[in-house]
């Protein structure tokens, strides 16, 4: 059974950092692409920042110098590091992980439940 679990959020002062972390079991995670998603209640969800499997990165405009996406395969585990918050950050972050099974060559799609972020100002 394949799990993400992000971990890391809270309630932080505007201008403040926090570090998400998403943890995958499974034998998956290093040969996948691992985007980190925000969703705000009333608001469509965001692609925030995206990590290939080979480690090339990809930001959202709104969050470009202030948020870090990076991956430890040894640790199954990828990161989002949120420098400069701001209230309009506040929202529910979660990682997914995509990719191809290299003998199957099936498609998947996996994502937490998420966790939540709330910049006060």
């Amino acid at each position: 059974q394949v799990h993400l679990v992000e971990s890391g959020g809270g309630l932080v002062q505007s201008g403040g950092s926090l570090r998400l972390s998403c943890s995958a079991s499974g034998n998956f995670f290093s040969r996948s692409a691992i985007d980190w998603y925000r969703q705000a209640p009333g608001k469509q969800r965001e692609l925030v920042a995206s990590i290939t499997s080979t480690g090339d990165t990809d930001y959202a405009a709104s969050v470009k110098g202030r948020f870090t996406i990076s991956r430890d395969n040894g640790k199954n585990t990828a990161y989002l590091q949120m420098n400069s918050l701001k209230p309009e950050d506040t929202a529910n972050y979660y990682c997914s992980a995509d990719g191809s099974d290299p003998i199957s060559g099936r498609a998947y799609d996996y994502s937490g439940q998420g966790t939540q972020v709330t910049v006060s100002s």
